[in-house]
């Protein structure tokens, strides 16, 4: 969402130094890493607020998440959808889990046919990337997972805060083996150099 005098502009045609409104560490290190000429700021606040500060000249743009605009009937404020390869979104992002009592076979049956597997695969490959990375809600991890046929394809990045550093790597494979693809992505992108940029950030985390 872009301030009206830059309804002509996208966030790669923003001027130097343009003050961009995120409060999402994984989305601040990957805009960071593609668009070094722009500045950016923590933002805070409901949707309307965040707009309010954008309309006052706070901000030159915002980052906010299509859906909750459109789930506000606020879809005439979206100028620029952020494409995957730029920023890969969170873990499990989008899928809704349902939880009930271990061993309640009756309720687990009711529930299976609720289960989207396309869904649960993306999830459980997309939390294994996350698990065997040791990483949190602190840390700049992103991923996106496809599934063409019984094919699971899974992109995922780890980055430094600042954007300097970020590694990007992908998988393939058999959705089946979904978990498997997880960890396997998780450390090659380690070989890589993502642990180095973990390392980095839980130290900073832990300093401050």
């Amino acid at each position: 969402v872009v301030h009206e005098k830059h309804k002509d502009k996208d966030l790669a045609s923003l001027p130097e130094g343009a003050v961009i409104g995120t409060s999402s560490l994984r989305r601040l290190a990957q805009l960071r890493h593609h668009y070094p000429h722009l500045s950016f700021k923590d933002v805070r606040g409901n949707v309307i607020t965040r707009l309010a500060k954008l309309d006052s000249g706070e901000y030159d743009a915002l980052i906010l998440a299509a859906a909750g605009l459109n789930r506000l009937e606020l879809s005439d404020r979206i100028h620029q959808l952020i494409p995957s390869d730029i920023s890969l979104h969170a873990v499990g992002q989008g899928a809704l889990g349902i939880e009930c009592r271990e061993g309640d076979t009756e309720i687990l049956d009711l529930l299976k046919v609720l289960e989207h597997q396309p869904t649960a695969y993306r999830c459980y490959a997309e939390r294994a990337f996350l698990r065997e990375l040791e990483g949190g809600c602190q840390v700049p991890i992103g991923v996106n997972t496809t599934i063409e046929g019984d094919t699971l394809t899974l992109t995922g990045i780890v980055a430094s805060l600042d954007g300097n550093k970020l590694v990007k790597d992908s998988v393939s494979g058999l959705a089946t083996d979904a978990e498997k693809l997880g960890t396997e992505l998780a450390k090659r992108a380690k070989e890589q150099g993502a642990q180095e940029i973990l390392n980095e950030i839980f130290a900073t985390i832990n300093r401050s």
